[in-house]
């Protein structure tokens, strides 16, 4: 078995969005699922791309994906590197595609001077936490995440001045 990580291109638009449903689907979110190829096409491979995504091999096939972006710290004063997305499919867990996705993630944080990457993960993952866990990932218990989405961000943008300096 020949397991390896690479950088994403835009003829992986098609794996992507199988991984980001199969995902959703593990999530139990798969209602929240909206991306299809184009725009992951646009938003991971256009002209402005912000994100990246690698992609975990094995024998030539992709089993796995990351998706992450660049980050600021203030109070550090240095950029982080965030994970949105870490996937590997159920018939290739435990075979160290999540752990070979994690370390590139480390060492592309490492190679851009970022003192930490940071992820989310939903409190019910107990094998993910596990898995987190078991690299020396530690859970931050101070922080709480926000949203704002949909009719209620329309809402609350229209609600403000229009000043945008």
């Amino acid at each position: 078995m020949s397991l390896t990580v690479r950088a994403a291109v835009p003829d992986d638009a098609a794996h992507i969005v199988r991984f980001i449903t199969e995902l959703a689907i593990y999530e139990r979110a798969e209602h929240e699922m909206k991306a299809d190829e184009s725009m992951i096409r646009d938003t991971l491979f256009g002209d402005r791309p912000h994100p990246h995504a690698l992609i975990a091999m094995k024998d030539d096939q992709p089993i796995g994906l990351a998706v992450y972006f660049f980050n600021y710290s203030t109070w550090l004063g240095h950029r982080g590197l965030y994970v949105e997305d870490v996937f590997v499919t159920s018939s290739a867990r435990g075979q160290g595609a999540g752990l070979a996705l994690m370390q590139a993630l480390a060492r592309i944080a490492v190679d851009n001077n970022c003192p930490r990457f940071d992820w989310q993960v939903l409190d019910w993952n107990q094998p993910a936490i596990d898995f987190y866990d078991a690299i020396g990932a530690l859970p931050r218990k101070e922080w709480l995440s926000y949203r704002l989405e949909g009719e209620a961000l329309k809402r609350f943008a229209d609600s403000g001045a229009r000043q945008h300096d």
